[in-house]
């Protein structure tokens, strides 16, 4: 029996790569901005492949957490002029406690239920947006969402009037996150998520809560994307009512699936693929969409372990193993393999 997590990327080693990423994106890439949404939806597909990677859960609830991420850091810092990272902060806990509401209810069911449940609750949101025009903005958004400096204790340290000033800060929050999930998924914690993906029946038997575990990766997933969508914000300076849309949440699977579900680095690279496919193709075709469908069929068809599949060869030849495992920075796919 081969030990599935014996490929996991070590937390540093996974810190690294997303480092030698975030430096390399704003040389590769035309702007700054667009770097930044690269890395923004880069943590929200990590909070994504949490759920649907570790511990098999489809849920279409993540816009709810984007989109309140979005809302509580835009209104603070346009209504009670708070800080950058009071503004954050308080996005990740609302975020956090909304999917700690969300999830009693939804992981009272299984499969499509738990499924719908979120489609239809991410409706909801959608709708309670639109029509509480007085805080939200409605369908206009809100708008002029300022970009605060960095300070202490009422001290300015870092300003970040200029895209590539904010994309640093953005670029070190990312590599954060990514090294915080990495010690999570390679931890007990992890590895008992793993166990109720693969056999849920056989991890209750053996005494697992495993609804306290679902609810748990819930809201560690829902913090993180809620932080990606406060982040958004402040990159747009604007909040659009789209960022608690169906479309969004939509979005951020696509990005989960054709970077690669259960892997680390996977949610790295779907972001990267959909944003900067969606900026060079909407230049040239008002219907991209249809070429990028095309490509998560292709990646579904072909490359079973989504984008970061291709790095498998490069990483087995590097550590001289003669025998196909999965790539260093792709984590483990599949949990334990009797």
């Amino acid at each position: 029996m081969r030990n599935p997590f014996s490929s996991m990327p070590t937390p540093v080693g996974l810190a690294l790569a997303v480092a030698a990423v975030a430096v390399v994106l704003p040389l590769a890439l035309p702007s700054a901005a667009l770097a930044t949404e690269c890395l923004i939806f880069a943590m929200a597909a990590l909070g994504c492949n949490l759920l649907l990677g570790r511990v098999g859960l489809l849920s279409f609830g993540q816009a709810i957490f984007f989109g309140a991420g979005s809302y509580c850091a835009g209104i603070l810092l346009i209504r009670y002029d708070v800080g950058l990272i009071a503004a954050l902060a308080a996005a990740v806990v609302l975020a956090g406690l909304l999917g700690a509401a969300i999830d009693v209810i939804a992981t009272q069911r299984h499969g499509i239920y738990f499924i719908m449940l979120t489609l239809a609750l991410t409706q909801m949101a959608f709708f309670l947006c639109y029509a509480a025009s007085d805080l939200t903005g409605g369908d206009n958004g809100l708008l002029n969402v300022p970009r605060p400096d960095l300070s202490v204790l009422g001290h300015p340290l870092v300003s970040f009037a200029q895209p590539l000033q904010f994309y640093a800060f953005v670029a070190v929050v990312c590599v954060g996150v990514f090294f915080l999930f990495a010690r999570l998924v390679d931890s007990p914690f992890g590895a008992t998520l793993v166990a109720i993906r693969d056999n849920e029946d056989r991890a209750i038997a053996i005494g697992y809560d495993v609804r306290r575990y679902k609810i748990l990766s819930l809201v560690l997933s829902a913090a993180v994307t809620g932080l990606a969508g406060a982040l958004y914000a402040m990159a747009l300076k604007f909040v659009p009512l789209a960022n608690v849309d169906l479309a969004m949440s939509e979005r951020i699977i696509v990005m989960t699936i054709l970077g690669g579900t259960g892997t680390l680095f996977g949610p790295m690279l779907g972001s990267v693929a959909v944003v900067v496919l969606s900026y060079v193709l909407s230049d040239i075709w008002a219907r991209w969409q249809i070429v990028l469908g095309a490509l998560l069929v292709l990646v579904a068809f072909g490359l079973r372990g989504g984008l970061s599949s291709l790095l498998d060869p490069l990483f087995r030849k590097r550590s001289g193993e003669g025998e196909a495992q999965p790539a260093a920075l792709a984590g483990s796919r599949g949990g334990a393999q009797q």
